[in-house]
């Protein structure tokens, strides 16, 4: 098996000058840099991980923490993070918090005992042992899709990376408002996730938009699950006056939900008109087919990457939140017989780590 002397003899440079290349622990010149590269191609060296990690303090590995085997939608987002982190040249260690708040804490812990150079971590409803963990041992973090609000004044000390909730919530909401309906249900997320709280505020506003008046007995917790959202729409469906049309929080609520209508044999968008936060790959297999925000999954993960590696290479720099846009993918299930298609701005827009601030949906937000 090469050794790095041998890579060093020949590459025509010193044992020194090859560590500094692996471990980037000191510029070298550019041709130098590419001999030593081309040498370790040639004899096929593989670096010692564990020898480069007690040099440079670094292991060149990132932990992630979602709930990816219970929740769909980090499947994608995993994927997004994946990619990133090879692209990169780290490795990922992957844990499973099951959105349970003392397993979170204990998954994380795991990882930082594996020395992990950062954490990226979809937080649960109750982050508290979480961020009191990640503070208290300086660990380099980002957190994922769900967001950590500042109080007060006080910004959020973590780096956070998450998708636009409020607009395109209330983009489905006035879409429905223009197609005639005035009683629109809603099965909202797992109480105490910043997704649930930034999705009723959407749906709030699109019924402001509206000129719609409020009604809390509209507004259904499903727990961001298919069978909560079942028991959700069953409750929506039983009201003296039930909605007639309904706009679900997530894409496993969207499938309780149409379990719920299957069982009541109300047809879509014939019976009551659908739309839900979350396109996934079926989607448009359903008939009819579902109109729905599409998160931007995979570009997700890979700015969390991002943005990890980012704080590691300047740890003393304030931390920001970055929102990623949405798309509204316009289909059948809201009960327009034609279809189109209308697309967010592309790009990120990055915010201060701060509350956010109410977004109202102006004039053409329908398509």
């Amino acid at each position: 098996m090469p050794t790095m002397a041998d890579v060093a003899r020949s590459a025509g440079v010193s044992v020194a000058t090859v560590s500094h290349v692996l471990n980037e622990t000191r510029p070298v010149l550019p041709h130098t840099r590419q001999a030593v590269l081309d040498a370790i191609e040639e004899l096929g060296y593989t670096p010692n991980t564990l020898a480069r990690s007690l040099v440079t303090s670094r292991t060149r590995s990132i932990g992630l923490a979602v709930s990816a085997i219970s929740n769909p939608y980090f499947t994608e987002i995993l994927q997004g993070v994946e990619a990133a982190v090879l692209e990169h040249g780290y490795s990922l260690l992957i844990a499973d918090p099951h959105d349970d708040a003392e397993h979170e804490r204990k998954v994380v812990q795991l990882l930082h005992e594996r020395r992990v150079d950062g954490v990226i971590v979809a937080p649960s409803a109750d982050p508290r042992a979480l961020l009191a963990y990640l503070g208290r041992h300086a660990v380099p973090a980002v957190l994922l899709d769900r967001v950590v609000d500042a109080h007060g004044d006080t910004a959020s000390p973590f780096d956070q990376v998450c998708a636009e909730n409020t607009e395109p919530t209330a983009r489905l909401v006035t879409h429905l408002a223009g197609l005639g309906h005035r009683r629109i249900g809603l099965v909202a997320g797992l109480p105490g996730l910043s997704t649930t709280g930034e999705r009723v505020a959407g749906y709030r506003q699109g019924l402001a938009a509206a000129g719609l008046p409020p009604d809390e007995d509209l507004i259904v917790p499903g727990n961001s699950e298919a069978a909560g959202a079942e028991q959700a729409t069953a409750a929506l469906l039983s009201l003296a006056v039930p909605p007639t049309a309904l706009v679900t929080a997530n894409n496993a609520m969207t499938i309780g939900a149409l379990r719920a209508l299957r069982t009541r044999g109300l047809s879509v968008p014939d019976g009551i008109a659908l739309c839900c936060f979350d396109d996934f790959a079926w989607a448009d297999l359903f008939s009819p087919r579902l109109t729905a925000i599409a998160q931007p999954s995979r570009e997700l993960g890979a700015e969390a990457v991002r943005v990890l590696l980012e704080r590691l290479a300047a740890p003393g720099r304030p931390a920001r939140t970055v929102r990623l846009p949405c798309t509204f993918v316009h289909r059948t299930s809201c009960g327009c017989r034609e279809e189109g298609a209308a697309t967010a701005p592309t790009g990120t827009r990055t915010v201060p780590s701060t509350p956010n601030a109410p977004q109202h949906p102006g004039k053409g937000t329908l398509s």
